[in-house]
């Protein structure tokens, strides 16, 4: 299915782009990771992934807010690899603030990664998807992709604009082999959303498990994070023959966050 295919996952030296990279490792694809970190931690990651799957493990570590430094880490991709035929864009960072208060250059910062670099590496990738008449494009939006919430008005918007170039990807790449797809998951306990948990059971004096169930109760029906692992198997099923006719779609894994 991806076994030998190479895989660009953003934002994969932790969390969730970890996760999906170690899924599509475990089924043999080539993967290049990309993100920022310990550069020892992250040898030992490239390392550790390719002795436990006898794959080939490359790394970029591209500013994804930097375009120029996108069209580089492209440029190497297709010089080490051929190109990518899998593309996960997952990188994203969050801030939380009411309109009145938000600060222009977090507003600026969260758009251009979360959404722009989408749009660069995506342009970048299609080239090479076309002449080889097969790509995956998986867009890791989130349910702030098609609803809100209060005080975070610049990672709605940028998520609510991934799905939107997700649909137009589709449609533009519609009978070349190509698809395009978006995932849109509720809560994962990343280490974003634990000092989320955190802040709650400081602020409410409760346990840290009672502090995961309001935050989870907030918004999802299904009081469970989604985990990583399942994010991984959705990946690779929207990689399967199964959803070669699944493009545009933005698949929700959110607990019935929703269907309210």
């Amino acid at each position: 299915m991806v076994k030998g295919k190479t895989v660009l996952v953003t934002g994969s030296t932790s969390g969730i782009g970890r996760g999906i990279a170690e899924a599509f490792a475990m089924e043999g694809a080539n993967i290049v990771l990309n993100g920022f970190g310990d550069s020892e931690e992250i040898d030992q990651l490239k390392q550790d992934l390719a002795a436990r799957h006898g794959m080939k493990v490359g790394y970029e570590g591209a500013d994804l807010m930097d375009t120029a430094a996108i069209e580089e880490m492209m440029r190497n991709i297709e010089a080490d690899f051929g190109g990518v035929d899998i593309l996960v864009n997952n990188a994203g960072i969050q801030h939380v603030d009411s309109l009145e208060d938000f600060p222009a250059d977090k507003w600026d910062a969260v758009i251009s990664l979360n959404l722009s670099s989408v749009f660069h590496t995506t342009r970048l990738a299609l080239p090479y998807m076309r002449t080889q008449g097969w790509g995956r494009i998986i867009n890791i939006a989130s349910a702030h992709g098609l609803v809100a919430s209060e005080k975070k008005s610049a990672y709605v918007a940028a998520k609510h604009g991934v799905v939107g170039l997700t649909k137009v990807t589709a449609l533009e790449t519609a009978n070349s082999g190509i698809t395009c797809n978006a995932i849109c998951p509720g809560w994962v306990l990343t280490p974003l959303v634990q000092k989320q948990v955190d802040a709650i059971a400081e602020n409410q004096g409760v346990e840290l498990e009672e502090a995961k169930k309001i935050l989870l109760s907030e918004k999802m029906p299904l009081h469970q994070f989604v985990t990583v692992e399942q994010l991984g198997a959705m990946a690779l099923f929207l990689c399967s023959p199964a959803a070669d006719t699944m493009t545009g779609t933005p698949v929700t894994m959110d607990g019935g966050w929703t269907a309210r």
